[in-house]
C-alpha cells in the first residue's frame, strides 16, 4: 500500500469539493472566466506587438533621417492628385540638385513660405556647378508654377502613402500623446501583472510532494 503524500491529499480534497455534475450544456464559471482571461491576454499581446512595431518604425525613421537624410512630408492640398492625393504622407530624401531629372517629384524649400512639392518639367544649369534652375508643375495643375526655382539641393519623393497625414498630425497633439502614453502604460502593467492562477501554480510547483 502506498503512503499518501501531501500532494495526493490535496488532490483528494479538491475532488471532494468539486460538484458532482452540471446540467447538460452548462459551462463551469471558472472555465468562462479562464476563456475571457485568455482572450484578454491574446488582445494584449497583439496590442503590445503593434506598439513594439510602431516603436521600431520610429527608431528606423530617426536613424534614416540622421544617416540618409530621409524624412517625411505631408500633403495638405491636392495639387499632385491623382498621383499623390491630399492627406498623403511621402518619404523624401535630400539629394544634390545636380541629380534632378525631368519627371522627378521633388520638394523645394521657399524662403518665407511653405515648401512646394511638384513634378520637375525642366532643368538647366545655374550659376555654379552645384546649382540648378528648375521649373515644376503639379499633376493636377494646367500650367507650370509661376516662377522657376534656383536650388542646390532638393528632397526627392521616394514613395507616398495616402490617407495617413491626419493620423500623424494627431500624434503631435499633446492630449493625444498623453492619452496614448497612459493607455500604453496601462496595457504594459496589465499584461505583465502577476495573475492569481499563475501564483498558485508557482506555489504548487515549489511545494515538495
Amino acid at each position: 500500500m502506498s503512503t499518501p503524500t501531501r500532494r495526493s491529499l490535496r488532490e483528494q480534497a479538491a475532488s471532494v469539493g468539486e460538484p458532482a455534475g452540471l446540467p447538460a450544456g452548462q459551462v463551469p464559471s471558472g472555465s468562462v472566466r479562464g476563456a475571457r482571461r485568455g482572450i484578454g491576454r491574446v488582445l494584449a499581446d497583439i496590442l503590445l506587438w503593434v506598439a513594439a512595431i510602431a516603436g521600431v518604425v520610429c527608431m528606423v525613421l530617426v536613424v534614416l533621417a540622421l544617416t540618409a537624410s530621409i524624412t517625411l512630408i505631408m500633403f495638405r492640398t491636392g495639387s499632385m492628385s491623382p498621383t499623390i492625393p491630399a492627406g498623403s504622407v511621402a518619404v523624401v530624401q535630400e539629394v544634390p540638385a545636380s541629380e534632378i531629372e525631368v519627371g522627378d517629384v521633388v520638394t523645394v524649400d521657399r524662403v518665407g513660405d511653405l515648401p512646394v512639392t511638384h513634378r520637375v518639367t525642366s532643368t538647366s544649369p545655374g550659376a555654379s556647378d552645384a546649382e540648378r534652375v528648375i521649373t515644376m508643375r503639379g499633376d493636377a495643375n494646367a500650367g507650370d508654377d509661376p516662377y522657376p526655382y534656383t536650388v542646390q539641393t532638393v528632397r526627392v519623393v521616394l514613395f507616398s502613402v495616402p490617407g495617413i497625414a491626419s493620423a500623424i498630425v494627431a500624434m503631435g497633439n499633446p492630449y493625444v500623446l498623453g492619452a496614448l502614453t497612459i493607455a500604453a502604460t496601462t496595457l504594459v502593467v496589465w499584461a505583465f501583472w502577476p495573475r492569481p492562477a499563475d501564483s498558485r501554480r508557482r506555489r504548487t510547483s515549489e511545494e515538495p510532494g
